[in-house]
């Protein structure tokens, strides 16, 4: 697939000693959804302020479409969108004049059919007439993201798109993510809800303390990384684990009523018919089982903690 965003040696380490960004390397493909997840300060704000030429690199090289965001800016910011976590807009502008205004500042042409398309999807249109100050929260960051829509670019950065807004504005939002994509935009997102980028990315970047850690498909990543989970509801409370059991690794959990295994779905040897086979012969019954798949967010946790460790 064609590289859209290419990323070479890039860092980050701001006058006070901060290094807010060590040296990565990373493509951006075009018309993918690339979730990038991290923790608060992990480097995912830096690393997107860059590439949108807000923040001035120590080092390393980011092109868009070939075009080098120092050298070629306006060619590069020109195919960007991007919607901010904070709220920066003019209180005293109507919604109409405010998306208006972000089209001409890219030097695009006046298009109102299109302004009124975009505002009609966010459901902003009934309040195309209102001050940005009359609106709620989720108005205003409905707002956002039409002003980063309004020049009609090739690439559009979500960061932190839905935080603290309302389920509609979620549901509207990541809709009209999914009519972008079908449209050839490639997005990026970062995001505290890890379920929306289970749902919606092809890869996922995890970053920390700076440093980009992976980057894999989401299904390739939850493939090799993903482990199920067999809870067994005991018949009787079982106060420790029988030293029988012990090549399991289980834990006893929920005050001695459940036993928990967990295993590797795609291993040859799951070890759960053993394990049930077992508890037969030590007569330990059970009266109920079932599985859990992990999630991203249990991957991505993992992660995370393993890099705290080294």
């Amino acid at each position: 697939m064609e590289t859209i965003i290419s990323i070479c040696g890039l860092s980050k380490t701001y006058a006070s000693g901060l290094e807010a960004l060590k040296p990565l390397d990373l493509d951006i493909r075009k018309g993918e959804i690339f979730a990038l997840l991290g923790p608060n300060g992990a480097g995912k704000t830096t690393l997107i302020s860059i590439i949108c030429g807000i923040v001035t690199p120590s080092a390393g090289t980011v092109s868009v479409a070939g075009n080098d965001i120092g050298r070629d800016y306006r060619a590069a910011r020109r195919m960007i969108g991007l919607v901010p976590q904070e709220l920066h807009t003019d209180a005293f502008e109507t919604v109409w004049a405010t998306v208006n205004f972000s089209r001409g500042l890219f030097g695009c042409a006046p298009d109102p059919a299109f302004v009124e398309k975009t505002l009609k999807e966010l459901s902003l249109w009934d309040k195309r007439k209102a001050r940005i100050m009359e609106l709620s929260g989720g108005m205003k960051r409905r707002v956002m993201i039409a002003k980063a829509l309004s020049h009609e670019p090739d690439i559009l950065f979500l960061d932190e798109p839905t935080a603290g807004v309302d389920v509609e504005l979620r549901r509207d939002m990541w809709e009209l993510v999914r009519q972008l994509r079908l449209s050839g935009v490639t997005i990026i997102l970062t995001t505290h809800y890890i379920e929306e980028a289970e749902e919606m990315a092809d890869r996922v970047g995890v970053i920390s303390k700076g440093e980009l850690i992976l980057v894999e498909e989401k299904n390739a990543l939850m493939k090799k990384l993903g482990k199920k989970e067999l809870t067994l509801n005991l018949s009787e409370v079982m106060e420790a684990v029988p030293p029988e059991l012990a090549e399991w690794k289980l834990a006893l959990q929920a005050d001695g009523h459940e036993l928990l295994y967990v295993f590797d779905a795609n291993a040859d040897r799951t070890g759960v018919p053993s394990l049930l086979r077992r508890m037969s012969d030590l007569g330990i019954g059970f009266k109920d089982l079932h599985t859990r798949q992990s999630s991203l967010e249990d991957i991505f946790v993992s992660l995370v903690h393993e890099e705290k460790r080294r």
